[in-house]
């Protein structure tokens, strides 16, 4: 199996025209189910000058292009600092898991400042974002009978759980299996098994039982979500504020 650590990533972020303030792998291979033939999700921030933002041009504040390096696929997204801050403060947490993810590939210390910040996003209103996210991804699950969108969205919900009952952003579903144990269904260890052998592959389940599974973590996060607490608002907007005009003007 490909280990994202294993694969020189360094000369993908060394591509950027501009700052990188961090590079971190998400996807399959922080969630703990990579397959063989995954493709390696490279997320990050890049800082774009000052000037760039406040001239007549529109700032270039997402990029992203698919390349192979060492016959594995890339897919490199990074947005401006003040992109990213925007989407943390709107109970995004996908980008919450990009920016604590441990598989990182380059880090400065405003990575490590951001890391810091994050507490003081942290919402009960982040449920919604993963009770959305595991909805689209059960919608493709039931299109398409594929393991890989199943075991999202059984990664969503318990990530969900997990943030409402401990305000930690936990995104690697083995581990989850340990936090949530008492609602994780018995099966998805071998489920996890399952998806390395291949990326796109049916899912040999059955659909009622699943169902009826997913159907049950909706209301736990429900529940998690009501008993949570965590804040309505995050509090860390004035911080985050003072934090990207630093970062910005000092380059």
């Amino acid at each position: 199996m490909i280990d994202a650590l294993d694969i020189d990533l360094a000369p993908v972020v060394a591509e950027q025209p501009d700052p990188v303030l961090f590079a971190t792998v998400s996807g399959a291979h922080l969630y703990g189910f990579p397959s063989h033939d995954s493709d390696v999700d490279l997320r990050g921030v890049h800082l774009l000058p000052a000037a760039d933002l406040v001239g007549l041009r529109e700032p270039d504040e997402t990029r992203s292009r698919m390349r192979l390096r060492d016959g594995v696929e890339m897919d490199p997204v990074t947005h401006d600092l003040r992109k990213f801050v925007r989407l943390m403060l709107r109970r995004n947490g996908y980008v919450l898991e990009q920016l604590l993810s441990p598989l990182v590939v380059h880090t400065t210390d405003a990575h490590r400042e951001l890391t810091d910040l994050v507490p003081g996003v942290l919402t009960s209103h982040h449920a919604h974002h993963y009770r959305g996210f595991a909805g689209t991804q059960w919608r493709l699950f039931e299109k398409t009978g594929e393991l890989k969108p199943l075991l999202y969205t059984f990664r969503a919900l318990l990530t969900g759980v997990h943030l409402m009952r401990s305000g930690e952003v936990q995104a690697h579903l083995p581990t989850l299996l340990g936090e949530v144990e008492a609602e994780a269904p018995g099966y998805l260890p071998e489920l996890i098994e399952a998806k390395a052998a291949r990326e796109h592959g049916a899912a040999d389940v059955d659909r009622a039982r699943v169902a009826a599974d997913v159907e049950r973590l909706h209301g736990v996060l429900d529940e998690a979500q009501a008993a949570s607490a965590l804040p309505d608002a995050p509090a860390a907007h004035d911080a985050l504020h003072a934090f990207v005009v630093r970062i910005r003007l000092e380059g």
